[in-house]
């Protein structure tokens, strides 16, 4: 019988390149990973691993295993989720990773709900960026992840991971307040806050500028959203943020609607076969729940034709 364990470090090998990504994701000793895939070795009869340079890649029948590999350990978290649905209480931990405009907004209320309804679940959150996050979530480290996708930077679907839509959150040029709206192409000599330009909301928001006919002047980067629209309020910089943030708070900054109307995907991804988990549909629901909070008024031209977030389907 394969050893489930070896099984996922050969899986993981195969997902990270390197002996040394996986035992730092993993938190081993390179070494002890290199004799845990001997030993995987030992029980298949075959050849699972070669030398390359200084380094390893798979074989061909290690490549086969991995696919198989895949199946079983969907198998076994649809197990978990079939055993821990059989209990008449919701219980136990859920690891979730999460980005700041999420934990600002829908996750202090769906933390409440689950509270209310489930108070022997325990729910651990981490601030995290989508990428690291799904990594951790394929490496055990987390059990939900929230992420989202920005247009024209399709996330590229993992083996092993599922994902669900949660909602479609619409993008607006945010200005001081007081200013009056103007067409993004108007702000060739604002100063900007963006993400950082390595990010997927940062190159949206570069190549939204740059298609309106000009390289924007970006004087402040950062990831955190409150210090964008610090800078915004207090009159230093024009930013692109999310109406998820209107949700739970008001600003006097003038919000401008964009050309096309650009909204990002919020989704929360599992891994595969561990979506009929109690845990993870309740948590789910209270996100879907969490977001029919309605918008606090915005500035002194009062709430907005709605708040531009609705709800994906399936939750």
């Amino acid at each position: 019988m394969l050893d489930v364990h070896r099984l996922r470090l050969l899986r993981e090998l195969h997902r990270r390149g390197t002996l040394a990504a996986v035992a730092k994701a993993l938190s081993y000793s390179p070494s002890a990973i290199s004799q845990q895939l001997s030993q995987l070795e030992a029980e298949t009869g075959v050849r699972l691993l070669e030398r390359v340079g200084r380094g390893v890649r798979l074989t061909e029948q290690a490549r086969v295993l991995v696919e198989h590999t895949d199946a079983v350990l969907a198998r076994l978290e649809e197990a978990e989720a079939d055993l821990a649905a059989s209990l008449t209480e919701v219980g136990g931990r859920l690891r979730v990773a999460s980005f700041q405009s999420v934990l600002l907004t829908l996750v202090p209320a769906a933390l409440s709900r689950l509270a209310a309804q489930h108070p022997r679940l325990r729910v651990q959150i981490t601030q995290s960026e989508p990428g690291p996050a799904l990594a951790g979530l394929l490496a055990h480290d987390f059990d939900v992840v929230l992420g989202e996708e920005y247009p024209g930077e399709p996330v590229t679907p993992l083996p092993g991971v599922a994902e669900q839509d949660l909602a479609r959150d619409e993008l607006r040029l945010v200005l001081p307040p007081g200013r009056s709206p103007v067409p993004i192409a108007d702000l060739a000599g604002a100063a900007w806050v963006f993400d950082p330009a390595s990010t997927a909301e940062g190159r949206w928001a570069r190549s939204l500028c740059r298609a309106a006919g000009f390289e924007p002047d970006v004087r402040f980067e950062s990831p955190d959203y409150l210090l964008h629209l610090h800078l915004v309020e207090t009159g230093h910089a024009v930013a692109l943020l999310p109406d998820l943030l209107w949700t739970v708070r008001s600003t006097p900054a003038r919000l401008v609607e964009l050309p096309g109307r650009p909204t990002r995907r919020l989704y929360t991804a599992v891994r595969t076969g561990a979506g009929g988990h109690p845990a993870v549909r309740a948590f789910r629901d209270a996100l879907a729940a969490a977001l029919q909070i309605g918008p606090g008024d915005i500035g002194p031209e009062g709430p907005l034709d709605g708040t531009g977030v609705t709800a994906g389907g399936g939750i």
